[in-house]
């Protein structure tokens, strides 16, 4: 039996970025948070389903100040907009990203990693379930704004929720990160 990891490897650094089935692996192992409707991930930021995201009274009692929809669109997706949140005094950003593999993410990295870096107060990131699309915006913005390597990016993360980026969502984060 033999195995074929595929690995990048930084050349200004000696760190090597496992592959993306490994990367998979490590939401299987281990132990990891258990799924609840919202939870910080990282100081102000928050990591939520649709049910968080429509529901004042949980924003409010969070002290939610900016909300970025990871799920923005009408097939799957969660129908709120600025308008929605223009009562609460919330800035908000929206990304029509699909939950498959083959979406390529990866175009939205650098504006969600932007709106959460200069929110100051506290964001709430969502999509349907706040396990893939969402997560996979909050893992590139500590990647690119917390100098995190994927790895410890979801290490970080996945202590502190249930997430489950999908493979194609794995993989871009990972081709990412020696760009960032």
């Amino acid at each position: 039996f033999s195995c074929n990891i595929k690995y990048l490897v930084d050349p200004d650094s000696d760190y090597i970025t496992p592959g993306t089935l490994d990367l998979e692996q490590m939401f299987w192992s281990g132990s990891g948070a258990q799924y609840a409707h919202v939870d910080q991930v990282w100081p102000r930021i928050y990591i939520g389903d649709e049910k968080t995201a429509l529901e004042f009274s949980g924003l409010r009692d969070l002290s939610i100040t900016h909300v970025l929809n990871a799920a923005e669109g009408k097939f799957n997706n969660v129908l709120t907009g600025a308008e929605y949140y223009s009562d609460m005094d919330i800035q908000y950003y929206g990304v029509e990203a699909d939950d498959k593999p083959t979406f390529n993410i990866s175009q939205f990295f650098r504006p969600a990693a932007q709106f959460i870096h200069e929110a100051l107060d506290k964001v709430l990131v969502h999509c349907v379930m706040g396990r893939s699309r969402s997560a996979s915006l909050v893992l590139a913005y500590l990647m690119m704004k917390q100098s995190l390597t994927v790895v410890d990016a979801i290490e970080h993360v996945r202590q502190r929720r249930c997430i489950l980026p999908n493979h194609g969502f794995l993989k871009q984060l990972r081709g990412h990160t020696s760009l960032l």
